[in-house]
């Protein structure tokens, strides 16, 4: 079983920044791709950011130019630094990766349990 924690949410003010990181633990032999996803009261859960094991990256056109989603394979981690926040951006934000604990076995979906990023002044 796999297990992701979020950390680095909090109260930030408009035009701030936060840097967010989860970490995957557990038996985990291969990851195939590892994002950041977010919900705002009343929404829909959206995708923000992934990456893949290969580096390649996809940004929501909403934070594009904005956010940056970084990976450290050694420590199973990955991170989304976010810059020039809006209130919009304000949500749940949660961690989601898909990988496999061994050779053989299928690729899992895992969520974490999620941050809370507030923007306002």
């Amino acid at each position: 079983q796999v297990q992701l924690e979020e950390s680095g949410g909090g109260l930030v003010q408009p035009g701030g920044s936060l840097r967010l990181s989860c970490a995957a633990s557990g038996r985990i032999f291969s990851t195939n791709v590892m994002g950041w996803y977010r919900q705002a009261p009343g929404e829909e859960r959206e995708l923000v950011a992934t990456i893949t094991s290969g580096g390649r990256t996809n940004y929501a056109d909403s934070v594009k130019d904005r956010f940056t989603i970084s990976k450290d394979n050694a420590k199973n981690m990955v991170f989304l630094q976010m810059n020039t926040l809006k209130p919009e951006d304000a949500a749940v934000y949660y961690c989601n990766a898909l990988m496999r604990s061994t050779i053989s076995a299928p690729w899992s979906e895992y969520w974490g349990q999620g941050t809370q990023v507030t923007v306002s002044s």
